[in-house]
C-alpha cells in the first residue's frame, strides 16, 4: 500500500471525526435549548394545574367543615407544588451550566484579544518602522530577477491584507466578548429571578403542609362518618360493576343469537367475548391506537382518585379499590364522550346517580355519577359529544365523575388512555 493513499486515508478520517465533533456539540446546543423551552413550558402548565385546583379548593372551602374531598385536593396541591419546585430547581441548574459556560467562553475570547492586540501592536510598529515608500521600493526592486521582485511585491500586498484582518479579528472579537458578557449578566438575572420564586414556592408548600395538617386532623374525628361513606362508595361500585356486566352479558346472549346455528369444531368450548362485525373492528382498532390520546371525560378536573388497590387518603390502614378513576370538577361540569362509539345502557344507580355505558368496538366507557342525561340506547355518539351534567355531592361539596374503560370483560387504568392533564 503506497504511502500516499495512507495520509490521504489518514486525513479523510480526521475530517469525519472532525465533523463528528462539530455535529455534536452543535446537537448539544440545541438539545441545550430545547430543553429550557421544554422546562418553561412544562412551569406554565404545572402553574395552570395549581391555579385550576386552588379553583376547585375555593369550591370545597364554602362550608365551614373540612371533607374529604379538601383533603384530596390539598394533597394533589401539593404534589403539583413539589413538581414545580423540583422544575424551577432544574431551571436553575441549567443556568448554571450556562453561565459557567459563558464564563469559560470570556476567558478564552479575552485570552485571545489581548493576542491579537499584542501581534497588532508588533505590526503597527513594524509598519511604522518601514513606513517610507521609498524602502518598500528598494526593498522590491533589491531582487536579484522579476521573479523575486514578484514575491516580494507579493508579500508587502498579503502582509497589509493580513494587518486589515488581525484588525477585524479584534473588533469581532471584542464584539463576541460584549455579547458572552451581556449574556452573562441576562443569565445571572434570570437566576435571581427563579431563586426569589423558588423561595416564595418552598414557603407555598410549607404552608399548604400546614393546611392539610390541620384539615387532616380534623377529618380523623369523622372517621366513624368516613368509614360509612366508604362502605356507601363499596357498595355503588358493586352495583355498577354488576350493571356493566349485565350490558356485556346482554351482548354475547345478542351476539350468540345472531350467531351460525352450526358452530366449528372447538368454538363452542371458548370462552365468550365480544365479537366484532368488520365496521366495529375498524372502530375497536382506532379506538386502540389512540391509546394516550383520548380527550378527557369533562373539559376540566383533577384525577382525585386513582385506579386500582391503593391505601385510602386519611384511613392508611384501609386499602380502596377503584374500577376506574374519580375525576372533581367543577359544580354544573358536562360529562362528554371520549371516543366515537353507541349508547349501549343507560342506567339509574340508587343513592348514587345515573350512569352511561358506550361501546366503540370491543371496548367499553362509563361515566357514573350523572344527574341528567342527555343520550339514550341505541344514539350513535361523536368524540366530546356532551352525554350529562354530573351529579353535585351537597354534603361533601364535591362534584365527582367516575370513569372507567373496559376491554372486553377487563378493566383498564383510565389514566394510561387519556391524554396528558386537559
Amino acid at each position: 500500500m503506497s504511502k500516499s493513499f495512507i495520509k490521504a486515508n489518514k486525513n479523510i478520517r480526521f475530517s469525519f471525526l472532525v465533523m463528528c465533533l462539530f455535529l455534536l456539540s452543535t446537537g448539544a446546543s440545541f438539545a441545550q435549548k430545547q430543553t429550557k423551552k421544554d422546562l418553561e413550558n412544562k412551569k406554565k402548565q404545572i402553574q395552570k394545574e395549581i391555579d385550576y385546583t386552588n379553583q376547585l379548593l375555593a369550591e370545597t372551602k364554602n362550608k365551614k367543615k373540612h371533607s374529604l374531598t379538601e383533603l384530596v385536593a390539598l394533597n394533589k396541591k401539593i404534589s403539583q407544588r413539589e413538581e414545580l419546585i423540583a422544575n424551577i430547581n432544574s431551571q436553575i441548574s441549567l443556568l448554571d451550566q450556562q453561565i459557567k459556560d459563558n464564563n469559560e467562553s470570556i476567558n478564552h475570547l479575552q485570552t485571545d484579544l489581548t493576542k491579537l492586540k499584542e501581534e497588532y501592536a508588533k505590526m503597527i510598529y513594524y509598519a511604522y518602522k518601514n513606513q517610507d515608500a521609498y524602502n518598500r521600493l528598494a526593498f522590491v526592486f533589491a531582487s536579484g530577477d522579476f521573479e523575486q521582485a514578484y514575491m516580494r511585491l507579493k508579500y508587502l500586498q498579503q502582509y497589509s491584507d493580513y494587518r486589515h484582518k488581525q484588525a477585524e479579528k479584534i473588533i469581532n472579537t471584542k464584539k463576541s466578548l460584549n455579547e458572552k458578557v451581556q449574556d452573562l449578566e441576562t443569565k445571572k438575572s434570570d437566576k435571581r429571578v427563579l431563586l426569589t420564586g423558588q423561595e416564595s414556592e418552598k414557603q407555598n408548600l410549607t404552608s399548604e403542609k400546614g393546611e392539610k395538617e390541620q384539615v387532616f386532623s380534623q377529618l380523623q374525628d369523622q372517621e366513624g362518618k368516613l368509614k360509612k361513606d366508604l362502605e356507601k362508595k363499596k357498595k355503588d361500585a358493586n352495583n355498577l360493576e354488576q350493571a356493566i356486566q349485565r350490558v356485556i352479558q346482554k351482548e354475547l346472549e345478542k351476539e350468540i343469537a345472531d350467531a351460525p346455528k352450526n358452530p366449528k369444531p372447538g368454538e363452542k368450548d371458548k370462552p365468550k367475548k365480544l365479537t366484532l362485525t368488520p365496521e366495529s373492528q375498524k372502530l375497536s382498532n382506532s379506538f386502540a391506537s389512540n391509546k394516550g390520546k383520548l380527550p378527557w371525560p369533562v373539559a376540566k378536573g383533577i384525577i382525585s382518585e386513582h385506579f386500582g388497590v391503593h391505601p385510602h387518603p386519611l384511613m392508611h390502614d384501609i386499602e380502596v379499590n377503584n374500577n376506574g378513576v374519580d375525576i372533581t370538577t367543577n359544580t354544573g361540569s358536562i360529562a362528554r364522550a371520549v371516543f366515537d362509539g353507541e349508547i349501549k345502557a343507560v342506567g339509574n344507580m340508587p343513592g348514587a346517580g345515573q350512569f352511561v355505558l358506550i361501546r366503540h368496538g370491543e371496548f367499553l366507557t362509563i361515566y357514573a355519577n350523572l344527574k341528567d342525561v342527555y343520550v339514550k340506547t341505541g344514539d350513535k355518539v361523536t368524540t366530546k359529544q356532551n352525554l350529562g351534567s354530573i351529579l353535585y355531592d351537597d354534603d361533601e361539596n364535591k362534584t365527582v365523575l367516575q370513569f372507567q374503560i373496559w376491554k372486553g370483560q377487563t378493566k383498564l387504568d383510565p389514566e394510561v388512555w387519556i391524554f396528558g392533564n386537559n
